[in-house]
């Protein structure tokens, strides 16, 4: 396998050919008087006397950001909420076979206090100029030039697609009031044990049952309250789709991490106001704003997927990472 990283916009590559996966951050914090640079933390390894970014193997059953969220606390003693995904890096292990590294951008939320271990005997912060001098391996430097070379957002949306739900053609009441069928409790369930690893500050919901629905275990877990966004639902979206880009925008500016429970009728059409304010703007997101792009046949938006997008503090769309389901 290349030891070359790549762009990972699909799910983690945990299959066939693959021996050994493994996850990490890239941690982040802001620095400057304003708060208006980076720094990144990179950690020595005593036994292969290297600087490395905080990275470890996949327990069994555990989901791949999970993992990566994991990591992060064993080696470098920080808590992060996933942003970016920033690729993976593939690569043979003697003895072992082919092993892949899956890496996020990570925004440190908490600092446990560095204590040296068996695994890490230092921790440092340092900017990502340095930390690419500083870093043992070019795959490392990789990853902290790519994060730098889009920056870290200022706010954040997840903006999801309902579950499944019961069949229209045999439901009787109002459309809104159709719920979530089995298959969709279940995938709202995963999308409880997804999205916390982003840590969101707010959730909001369309007014459908089904969106609230799917984002309710979400609520338990965290312990947010669901807010209504009536331009947000297809109904009334379409009613005025000048109205409701204005309010995703305004519900973007938020600073932080935002949840939006949302319909297939309405996420496409966002997102494609959203990647056409990009090219109209001089900005070409595939090759400068982390791979974003738009299939021939339309924006994809499958039922219980989840894009995770990225904002600067101009309303700027930095990246758009689209989860079909959430990664295992």
């Amino acid at each position: 396998m290349s030891s070359t990283p790549e762009h990972a916009p699909g799910p983690a590559d945990t299959g066939p050919g693959v021996d050994v996966v493994a996850a990490g951050t890239v941690p982040w914090r802001r620095a400057g008087d304003a708060g208006d640079g980076v720094e990144v933390a990179v950690v020595h390894r005593p036994r292969y006397d290297d600087w490395s970014l905080p990275k470890g193997h996949q327990d069994p059953g555990e989901a791949i950001t999970a993992t990566a969220l994991r990591e992060t606390v064993e080696e470098a003693r920080l808590a992060t909420r996933l942003g970016r995904r920033l690729g993976q890096v593939g690569y043979d292990v003697p003895g072992k076979g082919a092993k892949v590294v899956h890496y996020w951008a990570g925004e440190v939320v908490a600092d446990h206090g560095f204590a040296a271990n068996d695994e890490t005997d230092e921790r440092r912060w340092v900017t990502p100029a340095q930390a690419c001098d500083l870093l043992t391996y070019p795959h490392d430097a990789e990853l902290v030039e790519r994060l730098a070379s889009v920056g870290v957002p200022a706010s954040t949306v997840l903006f999801v697609r309902h579950a499944k739900a019961g069949n229209r053609a045999s439901w009787n009441d109002e459309d809104d009031l159709r719920p979530l069928s089995g298959t969709g409790h279940a995938q709202a369930e995963r999308l409880a044990d997804f999205l916390p690893g982003f840590a969101p500050d707010r959730l909001y919901s369309a007014p459908p049952l089904r969106c609230r629905q799917t984002i309710e275990p979400l609520a338990a877990v965290t312990g947010l309250g669901i807010a209504d966004e009536p331009l947000m639902g297809e109904q009334h979206y379409w009613d005025d789709a000048g109205a409701g880009l204005s309010r995703f925008r305004a519900l973007a500016a938020e600073t932080g991490v935002s949840v939006l429970a949302s319909q297939g009728g309405v996420i496409p059409d966002v997102l494609e106001a959203l990647l056409l304010a990009e090219r109209d703007g001089g900005r070409d997101c595939a090759a400068h704003r982390g791979g974003v792009t738009v299939p021939p046949d339309g924006v994809p938006s499958h039922k219980a997927s989840t894009w995770v997008l990225g904002f600067a503090a101009d309303g700027e769309l930095l990246f758009a990472d689209y989860y079909r389901r959430p990664p295992s």
